[in-house]
């Protein structure tokens, strides 16, 4: 996967703010990476099998929702958090899989910030709440995320 949009600016703790949103992707999903994926993390017949999976209530071939919030965290990384001051994050608060995402699916993940706050314990860091919500091409949403990220403030010019 390569960057589609390369970020135009570095991001700090201080360039986050409430319902800023940053739309990250487009990634399409090939049955081939589904099954591959699968048959390494997650074999459930309906990630695994095409035959299989028609029987299920999916009826037909879906990615494993393991895989797509990957996905996710691949298109956030080459929107903005590759580009950004980030020093990772303390867990998500928050994972839902909401609709299957399927082989040919065009995925797009867009982050809304929910709050941001300074970390008095660290006064170089900041932290910021977001809400990644990935949609497919009929802008159908599959998947949320929300978690805390922390982020180095800016520094200090001397």
């Amino acid at each position: 996967m390569t960057t589609q949009n390369p970020p135009t600016k570095f991001y700090y703790w201080e360039d986050f703010f409430l319902n800023q949103t940053i739309e990250c992707g487009p990634y399409t999903v090939t049955e081939e990476e589904i099954l591959e994926f699968a048959q390494k993390y997650d074999p459930q017949r309906f990630h695994v099998n095409k035959d299989s999976a028609e029987l299920t209530i999916f009826k037909g071939l879906i990615a494993s929702g393991w895989q797509t919030a990957g996905l996710m965290m691949r298109m956030v990384c080459d929107g903005f958090m590759l580009s950004s001051s980030s020093t990772g994050s303390p867990g998500i608060d928050s994972l839902k899989w909401l609709k299957p995402v399927r082989p040919g699916d065009t995925l797009k993940t867009v982050v809304e910030v929910l709050e941001t706050r300074a970390l008095n314990s660290k006064p170089t860091i900041g932290m910021v709440k977001t809400r990644w919500s990935c949609y497919n091409q009929h802008d159908e949403l599959t998947t949320t995320i929300e978690a805390w990220n922390m982020f180095e403030k800016r520094p200090v010019s001397v």
